[in-house]
């Protein structure tokens, strides 16, 4: 039996068996050493924080750099989840204040294209876990098995007060996560009707059809720093994601990481990318969005809060701001196509299978996406595309 998908621009068709099609076939599952995804193209700026946005997050763009990821062989696209429109500082006039829902851009994505794996983000303490887990089948059987899911707890206390909901304290956040994700499991597994008595749900003959496309469930995925978040990855997620520091430091941090959350379950990491023909053409385009574009007073705000209380050094303090402005935090990978290659073969080395990327403007930098993955194919760290 044979499924035609229509993609809505331009309007073309392909096909795919459904019989052949399984989620460990998916390319989450696939042979590359290095895997590589883009990261927050769901949201105005990016990653980035400037008072110029490069990246205006538009439908159309979403649309097509999602194909062209599709095309040049990417393992993923992964949204931001955001429900307030101000990035998460006191000032309103943010970046990232146009962002999309992320089941139903997942959703579209996952329609409009044919083998790469889309994320939804979902912050799952302000959404009923039944609700969430009839969506998010919908959406997997729209990828025939493409969809993954970024759990996520949630930070920003205005998201709950648009909700009208009392914000949890970390731990109580993480407790509810974990039952929360316990209930969806279920109700993806189990075939006949169950209740749930817990702390958080009180649920009487919970059922739902259709269970996850291909017999099997989505791939689930966490980013947490504190122990308990860590711990909350390795027992409820099949992959954890981490904050890289420096390169020098990461076999450690990820042994350290591993160590904490007590699992031998893969982890990635997310950063932010300038690559050029060379490294001072790289380095001086990074320097120009930072200096020039950067929303500094935004950056000095983000950092005062999270130092509030703390001494930090003068150099500790200029990085992060300049990580905050290039990518909301992230580790910056810039320089030549060849160096940039070759951070990520360090970073493989260092035990990371793979990086969610963000750039400045995913479609007028997705070139230098495919010069990379040519180094990374040459390398040996990934396969090459060409038949």
């Amino acid at each position: 039996m044979k499924y035609t998908l229509i993609s809505p621009l331009p309007a073309t068709e392909f096909f795919m068996e459904a019989t052949q099609m399984t989620r460990e076939r998916t390319r989450l599952f696939n042979a590359n050493r290095f895997k590589i995804g883009l990261f927050a193209p769901n949201c105005s700026g990016g990653l980035s924080m400037l008072k110029t946005e490069l990246w205006d997050g538009s439908w159309e763009k979403n649309l097509e750099v999602a194909r062209l990821a599709d095309d040049a062989g990417l393992e993923f696209v992964l949204p931001l989840g955001h429900w307030h429109s101000a990035r998460g500082f006191t000032r309103e006039d943010e970046s990232q204040g146009l962002s999309f829902e992320t089941v139903a851009w997942a959703s579209a994505l996952l329609a409009a294209t044919r083998e790469i794996c889309i994320f939804s983000t979902l912050h799952v303490t302000l959404i009923s876990p039944v609700f969430a887990a009839k969506m998010l089948v919908t959406a997997d059987h729209v990828g025939h098995g493409r969809l993954a899911l970024n759990v996520v707890t949630g930070a920003d206390r205005r998201d709950w007060a648009q909700f009208g909901l009392p914000f949890p304290e970390h731990d109580a956040r993480y407790a509810y996560t974990s039952e929360w994700v316990a209930i969806v499991k279920r109700i993806w597994t189990e075939t006949t009707p169950f209740d749930h008595a817990g702390t958080y749900f009180n649920l009487k003959g919970v059922m739902a059809k259709p269970k996850p496309f291909g017999g099997s469930r989505p791939l689930l995925v966490s980013a947490a720093n504190s122990t308990i978040g860590r711990q909350f990855a390795a027992a409820h997620t099949d992959c954890l994601f981490l904050m890289v520091n420096e390169i020098d430091s990461l076999a450690d941090e990820v042994g350290v990481f591993r160590a904490s959350a007590g699992s031998a379950a893969p982890v990635l990491a997310s950063g932010h990318m300038v690559a050029r023909q060379t490294r001072k053409e790289a380095e001086e385009y990074y320097d120009y969005v930072v200096r020039e574009l950067g929303d500094w007073e935004a950056a000095d705000e983000a950092v005062e809060r999270r130092a509030k209380g703390r001494e930090t050094p003068l150099a500790i303090m200029r990085r992060l701001k300049e990580r905050l402005i290039s990518g909301i935090g992230t580790y910056p990978v810039v320089g030549s196509y060849d160096d940039v290659a070759a951070v990520f073969g360090r970073m493989n080395e260092a035990g990371l299978g793979g990086m969610a990327v963000g750039l400045f403007d995913y479609l007028a930098e997705f070139p230098t996406i495919v010069e990379v993955l040519a180094r990374l194919e040459r390398s040996g760290l990934r396969r090459s595309r060409v038949a």
